[in-house]
């Protein structure tokens, strides 16, 4: 049950949803006048100091994203936990060693599968990851970062997606693999442009 600043919180994101968000045939929702193309800084403030809220006192020593959508988001949450962001990359560059961990992870939005890949030397058996992405649709996403910190040996603390697309059933399949899964707006269903909300 939400309450206190919290649901002032996430009552800001839904709002901002509401508002500015477009549906679009394929169950895409398009945020990207304010969370993954144009950024308010303010609203990220506010969800992350809200994502520490739901994990503090878990111990997270680093917060793990994709790119490219999930990093601003992982930074607003890192400035409260005061730990470093490692953000694993879909496609391997010049400036990244032979030495990696690295996954398959198919993109419900992108509708392709890349190679996810994540340098060693960042991500370690001791740590204990927070992951965050900016949507949680199929799940794959989620999954392909914890197979990341397993292959590393890194405990996943748990995941926060900033909007969870309830009914295509990702976040309920990374639960059911007993994983924490929290979502900072969770949609129940999207149909034309009417956006619902889940309880």
């Amino acid at each position: 049950m939400k309450s206190g600043y919290f649901e002032v919180r996430m009552k800001l994101l839904e709002q901002r949803i509401l508002k500015d968000g477009k549906v679009f045939p394929g169950n895409v929702l398009k945020v990207n006048s304010f969370l993954n193309h144009q950024l308010d800084v303010g609203l990220l403030d506010e969800m992350g100091a809200e994502i520490m809220r739901l994990f503090e006192g878990e111990k997270i020593t680093k917060i793990l994203t994709i790119e490219t959508s999930g990093i601003a988001i992982a930074c607003a949450a890192a400035r409260c936990f005061g730990v470093p962001v490692l953000f694993a990359k879909k496609e391997k560059t010049k400036n990244l060693s032979d030495n990696n961990y690295q996954t398959e992870v198919a993109s419900f939005t992108h509708g392709n599968v890349s190679t996810v890949v994540c340098s060693k030397d960042f991500l370690f058996e001791n740590d204990r990851v927070l992951i965050i992405d900016d949507f949680i649709a199929d799940g794959n996403a989620l999954i392909g970062l914890i197979d990341l910190c397993s292959q590393a040996g890194a405990e996943v603390a748990g995941c926060v997606g900033a909007i969870e697309k309830a009914f295509q059933g990702g976040g309920d399949k990374v639960r059911a693999m007993g994983f924490r899964v929290e979502a900072l707006a969770k949609i129940k269903s999207m149909t034309d442009n009417t956006v619902e909300f889940c309880e």
